[in-house]
């Protein structure tokens, strides 16, 4: 069965259920490795898709669009490489990158991954090796040798060196597949020829060497013998070399010779060989002896591809119907495989002690037995040593060699045994142990510290022990490998590694008494108490530190370690935390009181924020360090305090800083404050602080400040540094009113020029009023804003006249025109004007200027200084403009200007002169081309024919259109002007052209004509021009029609080819035909009869006029196309015309006219080779039946398609030309159908014989079958049947008919052929199920490997044969399926000794209590021997409770026990309840005692009723058990069990009960027992209880025993407790003395909670000094106490306090 196997077989994954169905093959499929399948498949001839499957996760495959010829995966890395042609590519999956490429100069065979580094290219002469890192080019590693010539490459290999390559390749020889190999040495640079099918290398370390060598395997088949030989090829270091073994290699005789090796795969772990053949027979040989292993098929279909599968060290595989398979050795099965099928002990146990698998353990132990019985110690060493596990190396093997005696000059047996341990490998934990000891004792460490260091010994507390005593160091090392935790940290703590316990406790997750150790660390080292402190302080587990900070600062202080203290808490608190506030508090008290610039520098990192901050703000004031205190003062009073006592102390700096934190109104009243003591001392502060916190003080409320006080220099200052980045107004205008108060009459200029913010009619205002010395700010500020008539009225005014002068002379000159009009609304002199002006020159703006005096009618006054600005060379419009306006008013000779000058502006002058004169509007326009206001003033004043004039001469298509525009209303004026007077006039062809296509573009067709008829017609310049005529033409083809035909006659010189088809367009077909005929155009001629007029008859007769095969083969197209076959042939002879030969043959075929087209082809035959005309013409023989004609022309040369023609004959039922036709191509497929349409039977056979088609024989064999040919149907099935897709449809065939026994028989005969397949066998067993159930049982037992096991399984479930059924669901590991089917169909499945080895191996746990009440039910003798195979698997709580439901608890008794080990409630329960009923008390008593697990309390209430009195006993016992000892005591009272009761009251250990039961014997007169009771329960009896009851009932002598024994025992403790008592005393008394010795020298103690730390609330306090006591002292000494205090303080300090 399938567990035995000594393989894992499974099926990995199958590659039809990914889609992959078509692509799967030796050329498509590529696995490197077990990680990923690399399939090409093709979507059709231009386009390949590349599939990636990553085995792992097949369901994510990856699927690529590339063309290539191959594709292969890197073995280990997501690289794919690509072969298109010659040119290999490497690209990376994952970054989606080209890595490398290279193009080779020869054709690629075959390519490998011969490792995840190097790919292999074999080409037909050469084999090259290409890296996949770097940039190099493929290496030439060796050339091919000529026996490889020819052969197909099949496998490339090399050694893990690659120092060793081997080429693999096959080729057919008288129909045997021969394989041949080129074995090369790269060191040697030779190779060798070697005949074989596969190969491969393996490294090997053979018996008694260090180094291993390589071997090197290959697998033949030939004629003579099939073999596997294993040689070395590169030899390590052993004495003996390896010798060549060689081994036979079976191959079933079904199979013939097709079957051979294709692969092989070494697993060096196991140290096998696995071989696949060609046929899915896998072969396992033993690497170093060539021994078979095991052979089995593992596929019915071929593989061809493999690779070695590194998680389970086996072979995976995929073959032709894409399973992927797994095949790798079962640790379990293999040793037990090899003994007991194979009687290989020595294989066995060679296996088994190099893998150490199980199964070998009695052979090991027998043989180590014998051998040590003969005296031969060594091989007996040797063969415990090489055991698996703990077989033979355990404690017992050891003492036995110990037990040897020694012989003289011989090495002892157990020094043997050890050393051939330690050359295997680590020994284990007594071996390290029993072998250490001796060591020790001889005092070789060295040896001891080798062995740790090689990793020879397996470490243990106990051999750390051993070793202690003589090393700790070395035992240190031990424990630490051991994990003894305990006994590291007691080493580490006894050598002072303090810093190492916090590393170990973390990595092995220990947790010591830190606070201990550091006690003891603080003891004797303060400063690495603190080192040690803080790392354990710091290091954190589960987010918490090893180590509670508090603890360790409360033992710091308390031992007087202040600066520790100061250092660890600064280590330790990294982050400001809530948490921490404490810590944070005695961390600045401490260093306030011991060290204050400590103190002010930790405060100054601002590192801790959750201190107290009252306490340490008033610490800070007392330490002098004021800015400090300011920093922690919340109050306004202690705020106050500080700055009135030392203000001037205080860093100016921090003090602007610190009013930040302040709040608005105690800010402000701070800063009035500081005005109103000393304006001059604090003015500055004021303002550094104003200006710092400008964003929060507003600025009004300075300024107010400022100005309250009269401080017009602080708020300059003030303002001053915010002016820059206030962007109010008011300060803006304030600063200047300061700056100009303050006389800083510069900074008044610069901000009136600078600012953008101020109030400028404020400011100027402001100005005025303050008549400054200098009007420059003034200035400034009138001409930003514009306030030029405001500036040129106050200095005007106030005669100021020269800063008007020098305002537009050097400030602003641009500003001129607006001082000038100004000054004339003042009615200043003109000419103090003109000098004004004239002393501005041209730096001024022109059209300004004008401006200005042209509004006031004063523009003459320019005159001169416009004359003047030309004289200078002045070309600025608008000068020449002002000039213009002047000569037009006076009339100067306006005109001339107008013409000559060049640089007015011709719109400006032009607008001014419409009014004034309308031609020299149109002068000055057409000077500056003004197109648009010329066409508007022409218009206005009727001036068409300069209109006219202009645009002809203009030649602007768009003025054109604007003006021939429908909404031009004086268009029909201008088109009149143009035609009568503009276009007679020019002879320039160029503008005669621009006004016709603007004509043209206008859409004016009779216009045009007009125009045209005006040139070409009546004038003489352009009478012959073509292209007017050709235009006139065109025209009249779009305007006017009649006009046509006259043009065509009229004119001679226009494009006649050109034109027609535009008349064609127009449906002017008759112009058109006219205009071709004119200038001999017939080919066109004829088109425009046939195409358009529709008139064949004309245009046959215009063809015969003309008589031109170009006009032929147009009328044969023409009819052609009218169904005119015989007429159109005959015009295509004329025209010696082939071309249409195409369309002649479709309409001839159409109208069904072959006699006709049988002329046309044989024309067409003699003027070109075309296979199509050839084929056509065979065809037509074919279809006007001239066979003869048609066979004689096929045997002679031609180019025909006669396959094409074939099909077409077959397909129109032509079948004996069809049948000519096939036979002479020799196309047996298609003439086996003409056959078999011809009812030619058995010449269809012999065809298919010869076409040797599946499609061929299945048509055969369906009309065999038809025909009821069952003979010739069965040789057609027979080569039908061995394809497993056609099979189906066979079956169906035959059944469809209920020809089922002839189907039957086809089947049988067909299993006998080496191509038998799965389906085959198959589907027999289910034609057996249906119709010969008798034969069905012996044909799945024979052929139960070739079934598709789960498709009978169906037929058999749907034909009720049980027995068969669960046969199969067995063999296929349907256990679960077997089980219900026997439980459901008994009578017919079940078998005991099936159903008991089946039953364990299902997966549903129901069915095991399904099968526990089957055999209750039917089999209730068997049910026991049931339960114990069930009894590991199943819940004995359920499976008791079913049984007892059931009524059956007693027949599983024997179950019961034997399952009552696991001490389980139910079955203990159970038992117990069989053992009452039984009356067994003696088993019962025996189960309480072994298992506990039971209703102890519910047994006793049940037994201390019995009318047994060892059941009652047992009762009283079971209540013992659960402390119910007064239940007990009372029950064994009442059964007089007075030794039961005593002992229970003892084992209570209650006084109660004890003096209870004392009582009730002394009431009885039982002395005996109550002398009993007192020795047993002494301990808990009270001497006065036993006195009073003894002396009561005059029964002292029975109690003197107890009494003795408790004197002498009171009489002891006394003794201790006076010897304790003188202890102590002596110990008082020397503390007190030494107290006495160290009162001069007073130590704090900082726990006192009187003085102490912690009395404080946080803070430290200072001592009284001696003899002082607070609650005594005199009020009139309080005065006398503080500088009592401070004396004491200063003592203090010198004494090392604080």
């Amino acid at each position: 069965m399938a567990q035995n196997l000594p393989i894992r077989f499974h099926e990995v994954l199958q590659l039809s259920n990914l889609g992959i169905t078509q692509s799967i093959g030796f050329s498509t499929l590529t696995m490197e490795s077990e990680k990923y399948i690399c399939v090409r498949e093709s979507v059709d001839e231009n386009n390949n898709n590349v599939v990636i499957i990553n085995t792992e996760n097949p369901s994510q495959m990856l699927r690529k669009q590339i063309k290539a010829d191959a594709a292969m995966m890197n073995p280990k890395e997501p690289v794919l490489a690509l072969k298109v042609g010659n040119l290999i590519q490497l690209i990376s999956i994952e970054q989606k990158t080209k890595l490398k490429s290279c193009q080779m100069p020869d054709h690629i065979e075959f390519w490998k991954w011969i490792s995840a580094n190097t790919l292999a290219l074999v080409t037909n002469t050469s084999v090259y090796h290409w890296s996949k890192e770097g940039t190099s080019d493929p290496v030439k590693v060796f050339d091919r040798q000529k026996e490889l010539q020819g052969t197909e490459i099949i496998n490339y290999r090399a050694d893990s060196t690659q120092h060793w390559l081997v080429l693999i390749g096959i080729h057919q020889i008288e129909g045997r597949v021969v394989g041949k190999m080129q074995l090369y040495s790269v060191e040697k640079e030779m190779s060798q020829s070697i005949e074989g099918h596969a190969a491969c290398f393996a490294n090997y370390t053979v018996p008694g060497a260090t180094r291993p060598s390589t071997l090197f395997a290959i697998s033949s088949r030939n004629q003579a013998a099939s073999k596997i030989l294993v040689l070395e090829v590169n030899k390590g270091d052993a004495a003996q070399p390896f010798q060549r073994r060689s081994a036979d290699v079976f191959y079933p005789p079904e199979i013939g010779s097709t079957d051979f090796p294709v692969a092989m795969q070494i697993s060096e772990k196991y140290e096998v060989i696995y071989m696949i053949t060609k046929l899915g027979f896998i072969h396992i040989f033993d690497l170093s002896t060539a021994t078979l292993i095991y052979r089995n098929r593992i596929s019915s279909e071929n593989i061809f591809v493999t690779a070695f599968q590194e998680s389970t060290n086996g072979i995976i595989a995929v073959n032709r119907k894409g399973q992927v398979l797994s095949v790798s050795i079962d640790d379990n099965n293999i040793i037990p495989h090899i003994c007991n099928t194979l009687q290989n002990y020595e294989l066995a146990i060679s296996m088994a002690s190099k893998n150490n698998l199980p199964g070998a353990e009695g052979l090991l132990t027998a043989q180590f037995d014998r051998l040590f019985q003969q005296g031969q110690y060594k091989e007996a060493a040797k063969v415990a040593a090489d055991s698996p596990g703990t077989i033979l190396r355990n404690l017992q093997t050891i003492q036995r060699f110990q037990s040897i005696p020694m012989i003289q000059d011989q090495p002892s047996p157990l020094l043997q045994y050890f050393g051939m341990l330690l050359e295997k490998g680590k020994l284990n934990k007594i071996e390290s142990l029993e072998l250490v000891r001796p060591v020790l004792a001889q005092g070789k460490k060295a040896i001891l510290e080798k062995w740790l260091t090689e990793d020879k010994l397996e470490c243990s507390e106990q051999l750390g022990d051993e070793v202690r005593v003589q090393d700790k160091k070395l035992a240190l090392s031990i424990y630490y490998r051991a994990g003894s935790s305990d006994k590291v940290i007691a080493l580490f703590a006894e050598t002072g590694d303090y810093q190492k316990i916090v590393g170990y406790c973390k990595k092995f997750n220990y947790k010591p008494d830190f606070m201990f150790l550091l006690g003891r660390l603080a003891a004797v080292n303060p400063v690495g108490a603190a080192e040690f402190a803080i790392k354990l302080a710091t290091d954190t587990e589960g987010g918490q530190p090893l180590i509670d900070p508090n603890q360790v600062v409360d033992l710091f202080t308390a031992r007087n370690m202040l600066p520790e203290t100061s250092t660890f808490l600064l280590n330790i608190l990294t982050d400001n935390r809530p948490q921490d506030a404490n810590l944070q508090t005695k961390l600045l008290q401490i260093n306030l009181l011991i060290s204050p610039q400590n103190a002010d520098q930790i405060m100054g990192s601002q590192k801790y924020s959750h201190y107290n901050r009252a306490v340490i703000g008033g610490l800070c004031e007392k330490a002098g360090l004021y800015q400090r205190a300011l920093e922690h003062y919340t109050e306004l009073q202690d705020i106050k305090r500080v700055l009135s006592s030392a203000g001037n102390m205080v860093n100016q700096e921090f003090l602007v800083q610190y009013f930040g934190t302040m709040n608005p109104e105690d800010r402000m009243e701070c800063l009035k404050d500081f005005l109103r003591t000393n304006p001059r001392q604090y003015v500055q502060l004021v303002v550094a602080i104003a200006v710092t916190y400008a964003e929060q003080i507003p600025p009004e409320s300075v300024i107010a400040l400022f100005e309250q006080f009269k401080l017009y220099e602080g708020l300059y200052m003030y303002l001053a540094s915010i002016v820059v980045t206030s962007t109010s107004p008011e300060v803006h205008f304030k600063y200047i009113e300061a700056a100009a108060k303050v006389n800083q009459f510069k900074e008044v200029e610069r901000m009136c020029r600078d600012s953008n913010y101020y109030d400028p009619e404020k400011t100027r205002d402001f100005l005025k009023e303050a008549k400054l010395p200098d009007q420059l700010p003034l200035i400034i500020v009138c001409d930003r804003y514009e306030f030029i008539a405001d500036l040129t009225n106050y200095l005007y005014k106030n005669n100021l006249s020269k800063y008007i002068e020098a305002y537009v002379q050097k400030i602003n000159p641009v500003n001129t025109p607006l001082v000038v009009g100004a000054l004339l609304d003042l009615d200043c002199q003109e000419d103090y004007l003109r000098n004004l002006i004239m002393s501005v020159r041209n730096m001024c703006s022109a059209d300004a200027l004008v401006e200005q005096a042209e509004k006031r009618n004063r523009l003459k006054l320019l005159l001169p200084w416009l004359e003047a600005r030309v004289a200078e060379g002045n070309i600025e419009p608008a000068v020449h403009n002002a000039l213009a306006k002047v000569y037009i008013d006076s009339n100067k000779n306006p005109e001339a200007f107008l013409l000559h000058n060049q640089f007015y502006d011709s719109k400006v002058v032009g607008k001014y002169c419409e009014k004034r004169d309308p031609h020299l509007s149109f002068v000055a326009y057409k000077r500056g081309l003004c197109d648009y206001e010329l066409i508007e003033v022409t218009n206005k004043n009727t001036l068409f024919k300069n209109q006219a004039r202009y645009l002809v001469e203009r030649q602007d298509p768009d003025l054109w259109a604007y003006v021939l525009s429908d909404q031009n209303e004086y268009k029909r004026s201008l088109i009149d002007q143009v035609v009568q007077t503009a276009l007679p006039e020019s002879t320039n062809a160029v503008e005669v052209s621009a006004t016709v296509k603007a004509f043209m573009d206008a859409n004016l067709p009779n216009e045009l004509i007009e125009l045209l008829e005006k040139i070409v017609l009546e004038g003489k310049d352009f009478r012959t021009a073509k292209e007017l005529q050709n235009l006139l033409i065109l025209t009249a083809i779009r305007a006017d029609t009649s006009r046509v035909q006259d043009y065509i006659n009229k004119l001679d010189n226009f494009d006649g080819s050109k034109l027609a088809p535009i008349a064609i367009e127009a449906k002017l077909f008759e112009e058109a035909f006219f205009m071709y005929k004119k200038f001999q155009f017939n080919v066109e001629a004829i088109d425009v009869l046939i195409n358009n007029i529709n008139s064949i008859e004309r245009a046959h007769d215009f063809a015969e006029r003309c008589n031109q095969t170009e006009v032929f083969s147009k009328l044969g197209v023409a009819q052609l196309r009218a169904n005119m076959i015989k007429e159109c042939i005959d015009s295509f002879i004329k025209a010696n015309d082939v071309d249409q030969y195409q369309e002649v043959i479709s309409a001839s075929e159409r109208l069904d006219q072959y006699e006709d087209l049988v002329k046309y082809l044989l024309m067409a035959k003699s003027k070109i080779k075309e296979p199509s005309i050839e084929s056509e013409l065979i065809f037509a023989y074919a279809k006007v039946n001239k066979l003869a004609e048609m066979e004689s022309f096929i045997n002679s040369p031609n180019s025909a398609h006669i396959q094409v023609v074939g099909d077409r004959c077959f397909d129109q039922g032509l079948f004996e030309a069809a049948k000519v036709l096939f036979t002479n191509i020799s196309n047996f497929s298609r003439l086996t159908s003409c056959l078999v349409r011809l009812g030619q039977f058995q010449a269809a056979v012999d065809s298919a014989r010869k076409a040797n088609s599946t499609k061929t024989w299945k048509e055969v064999s369906a009309a065999c079958i038809d025909a009821k040919e069952f003979r010739l149907a069965q040789v057609c099935g027979i080569n039908i049947i061995v394809h497993g897709d056609e099979l189906e449809e066979l079956i169906r065939q035959y059944e469809d008919r209920g020809y089922f026994n002839e189907l039957i028989s086809l089947l049988e005969s067909g299993l006998a052929s080496e191509r038998a397949h799965v389906g085959m066998f198959t589907e027999l067993a289910i034609l057996y199920s249906k119709y010969k159930e008798e034969k069905l049982m012996e044909h799945i037992k024979l052929f139960y490997a070739r079934l598709n096991v789960p498709k009978v399984i169906k037929a058999c479930q749907a034909n009720q044969q049980w027995s068969q059924l669960t046969y199969l669901y067995i063999h296929y590991d349907e256990h679960d399926n077997a089980i219900q089917t026997m439980i459901n169909h008994s009578i017919e499945a079940w078998d005991h000794t099936l159903f008991k080895e089946t039953v364990p191996k299902v997966a549903k746990v129901d069915l095991y209590y399904n099968s526990i009440q089957f055999y209750l039910e039917e089999q209730p003798l068997l049910i026991n021997d049931l339960l114990t195979v069930l009894s590991p698997r199943i819940d004995h709580t359920r499976a008791v409770n079913m049984i007892r439901s059931l009524g059956h608890l007693p027949l599983v008794k024997p179950y019961l026990m034997a399952a009552q080990d696991q001490n389980n409630v139910a079955l203990n329960e159970a038992l117990n309840e069989l053992y009452v009923e039984e009356e067994d008390y003696e088993s019962l008593r025996q189960s309480i005692d072994n298992n506990s697990n039971f209703g102890t309390i519910s047994l006793a209430q049940r037994l201390e009723k019995h009318e047994l009195l060892e059941f009652r006993r047992i009762a009283a016992y079971l209540y013992k058990k659960n402390n119910r000892w007064a239940q007990s005591v009372e029950l064994s009272k009442k059964d007089t069990l007075y030794k039961d009761a005593i002992q229970s009251a003892a084992d209570s250990k209650n006084h109660a009960i004890c003096e209870e039961l004392l009582q009730y014997f002394v009431e009885k007169s039982n002395h005996s027992a109550f002398a009993a009771c007192l020795f047993t329960c002494y301990d808990y009896l009270k001497p006065d209880v036993v006195m009073e009851l003894a002396w009561r009932h005059n029964i002292i002598n029975y109690s003197f025993p107890y009494m003795i024994q408790y004197v002498k025992e009171y009489t002891t403790k006394v003794d201790q407790l006076m010897d304790d008592l003188k202890s102590r005393q002596k110990k008082a008394d020397d503390e007190k003395e030494k107290q006495q010795q160290e009162s001069t020298q007073y130590q704090p103690d900082l726990t006192n909670i009187q003085y102490g730390y912690a009395s404080t609330g946080g803070m430290l306090a200072l001592p009284p000094s001696t003899g002082f006591v607070q609650n005594q002292m005199p009020l009139n000494q309080m005065g006398q106490m503080n500088q009592m205090g401070q004396n004491f303080n200063q003592q203090y300090n010198q004494y090392g306090g604080y």
